[in-house]
């Protein structure tokens, strides 16, 4: 028998959960998660083994097709990837993401296409490149911008909800590489976040309080541990 697990109103903290309610819990539920990027799945067994949501990545589950993301934007994109995988896998419940930068001064870009925003599939290496050439004549004042996440969950055919969080900050004028560059997260050495006062690159995912990805799973919890 699941516990049934009452949740307050309001933004809820992502491990609200005393302990004895997690380790009494039982999810009846396991999720394909719908990546190979692997500081996604990181943040994601981060976030989501606390909460004791259970996930099986797409290598667990030998599927090496990807889709073409043609979505013009990020709740598109996922909603576009939690189908395509929900059907590869024969039907097993999917959660994917997808997300950006947008950079104010730029007009938004390059929003839903930063991975491909040179007009290829770049490496991390060429998108922070990328980034400072396209940036280099904008003052400090003007490199305000945000990272989006869209998390896509579809438990089953025909059901499907979206969840998005957001996370404010600046574009620097150089890379602060505190640390080896988690592959998958090349805009991490740029973006100096307001609330922490901090290059993402010096914090570990696991330390990045409400984060961008973190708000998205916060608002589907709830969702998920009633499935």
């Amino acid at each position: 028998m699941k516990k049934d697990i009452k949740w307050t109103s309001g933004t809820l903290p992502l491990f609200s959960l005393r302990m004895e309610e997690r380790q009494e819990a039982e999810y009846a539920m396991k999720f394909l998660l719908a990546t190979t990027n692997e500081g996604k799945i990181r943040e994601y067994k981060h976030l989501l083994g606390k909460a004791g949501v259970e996930f099986v990545t797409l290598a667990d589950a030998g599927i090496t097709e990807k889709p073409e993301e043609t979505g013009e934007t990020c709740e598109e994109n996922a909603i576009l990837k939690a189908k395509f995988y929900f059907e590869k896998s024969g039907g097993m419940p999917t959660l994917a993401d997808d997300g950006g930068l947008e950079i104010d001064a730029l007009g938004g870009e390059p929003g839903v296409h930063s991975r491909r925003w040179p007009g290829y599939e770049a490496s991390d290496e060429e998108l922070v490149r990328y980034t400072l050439e396209r940036m280099k004549d904008i003052p400090s004042e003007k490199r305000t911008a945000k990272l989006t996440a869209v998390l896509a969950v579809m438990p089953k055919a025909g059901e499907i909800r979206t969840f998005a969080g957001a996370l404010e900050g600046r574009i620097l004028e150089q890379p602060h590489y505190p640390n080896p560059i988690m592959p998958g997260y090349p805009f991490r050495s740029l973006f100096y976040e307001f609330q922490t006062g901090k290059v993402l690159a010096e914090l570990p995912v696991e330390q990045l309080p409400n984060g961008h990805r973190e708000q998205a799973i916060t608002k589907a919890l709830p969702y998920l541990l009633s499935l």
